[in-house]
């Protein structure tokens, strides 16, 4: 009776101390990690000739909305994967899509347009104020 006792104890002392050491070792490895000061770089998806596309893209954005007379000039316009967004106030007394029938809604729609019309263009997205700021 004693060697099973023996052998029960053995191999409890054995499973306490593999959980204590396991433990010791995770809690060193995860501390070391958590002290490190430099940030660890994502990886990014978007390759350097997207990036290019997604400028060329922007480049002519931008050249659409500066030449189409019926829309606001103060508009941000940022490009990713293709996926334009459009930020900024649609208020404008000397637009002509204030003329249509529509009023601001119009001056989106307009805007939305003019975008789409740009090659390359997947989506549009916008971010815009229809008030004063």
């Amino acid at each position: 009776m004693s060697s099973t006792f023996t052998n029960k104890f053995t191999k409890s002392f054995f499973i306490v101390c593999s959980s204590l050491l396991l433990l010791f070792a995770c809690g060193s490895e995860s501390s070391s990690i958590q002290s490190s000061s430099a940030p660890v770089p994502v990886p990014s998806n978007i390759s350097e000739s997207d990036l290019a596309i997604d400028a060329n893209i922007k480049a002519q954005v931008e050249s659409a909305l500066t030449n189409a007379s019926d829309l606001p000039q103060s508009f941000a316009v940022a490009v990713t994967e293709g996926v334009v967004l459009i930020s900024g106030s649609v208020v404008c007394e000397d637009c002509g899509g204030m003329r249509t029938p529509g009023n601001i809604g119009t001056i989106q729609q307009s805007l939305g347009g003019v975008v789409r019309a740009v090659p390359g263009v997947m989506r549009v997205d916008f971010d815009l104020s229809y008030g004063p700021d």
